[in-house]
């Protein structure tokens, strides 16, 4: 094995950490625990599976974690393709790292409202119902923050893709479509008011899914196996 195809195996492998960390703690958790429409149910749920949600976050920060090797290891692998795009790469993906760590924060408020402490007491249990709701959607306005960089990193990695000689050029343009959709996406959420129920969010941002996916399966499973001249 290479150093590249060894470098390339590497790099799926932490992607593929990233990928079942963020499936779980983006996807998995919040639709056993969280109603957006139903503060009281929410309050009950965390409160009665509050291991699920506390490994949640535990899974969370491991992702964003793994996200700091990541663009690491692709630079390494990828940088010889164009030296100037490899490290906008870098930097728009550790940019949005410690905004992930400051966003959790916000969960870890919701924990804190569930146990309700003594100095709690002032407030009902409507009242810290209602607040549990109100950081859980301060975490995802924090999230639409970080999802404008996870979509800016998206457009060099996909060039970078593309213009290799060892990975598929189709994931290079699913990679740069994925920007373009997180960014509409974040315009979306912030300028329509009610562009969540419109339900043309997931469609966006499929290219993004279908890219990563299989960008990070290529790199894990085939590895940077270069073409040969014809």
């Amino acid at each position: 094995m290479t150093e590249k195809n060894l470098t390339s195996r590497i790099a799926g492998l932490i992607y593929l950490g990233i990928v079942l960390t963020g499936i779980f703690s983006l996807m998995y958790v919040p639709s056993k625990l969280i109603h957006y429409n139903n503060a009281s149910l929410t309050f009950q749920n965390i409160t009665n599976a509050e291991s699920l949600f506390r490994l949640g976050i535990v899974s969370g920060l491991l992702c964003y974690v793994l996200f700091i090797f990541l663009p690491i290891v692709l630079y390494k692998l990828l940088h010889q393709v164009n030296e100037n795009a490899a490290k906008l790469m870098v930097l728009f993906a550790i940019i949005s790292v410690p905004i992930c760590f400051i966003n959790v924060q916000n969960q870890f408020t919701v924990l804190s409202l569930i146990k309700s402490p003594n100095y709690l007491n002032v407030f009902s249990i409507e009242q810290l119902q209602s607040q549990v709701l109100f950081y859980l959607d301060q975490y995802q306005n924090g999230m639409r923050l970080v999802h404008i960089f996870s979509g800016l990193w998206l457009l060099p990695f996909g060039y970078l893709v593309f213009n290799s000689n060892f990975l598929p050029k189709l994931l290079g343009i699913l990679l740069m479509l994925g920007c373009f959709g997180y960014l509409i996406n974040f315009l979306g959420n912030t300028l329509i008011q009610n562009y969540s129920e419109l339900g043309i969010g997931s469609y966006i941002s499929l290219p993004a899914s279908i890219g990563e996916i299989g960008t990070c399966l290529w790199l894990l499973f085939v590895g940077a196996k270069e073409k040969i001249p014809k």
